[in-house]
């Protein structure tokens, strides 16, 4: 069965709610502080590139692929 456009941008849309919310309570910080971080961010992007298809790996490996890109930032 293939998602529907609208479908995929939910699941997106979804996914990064609830890496945000994780990221936020590791990183002790607000939510919506977080979520212009995380979207600004190259990970970020990467999951909004519908080709990439990010969103299938799961909240907590994105919220690692991004504190890895934090790392690399220093």
């Amino acid at each position: 069965m293939e998602l529907t456009p609208d479908q995929k941008k939910y699941a997106v849309d979804v996914t990064v709610a609830l890496v945000v919310e994780e990221l936020a309570e590791q990183f002790h910080e607000e939510p919506t502080k977080m979520l212009k971080k995380f979207v600004a961010s190259r990970t970020g992007a990467l999951l909004y590139d519908e080709d990439a298809k990010l969103w299938w790996d799961g909240p907590s490996a994105i919220a690692e692929m991004y504190k890895h890109e934090l790392n690399e930032k220093g």
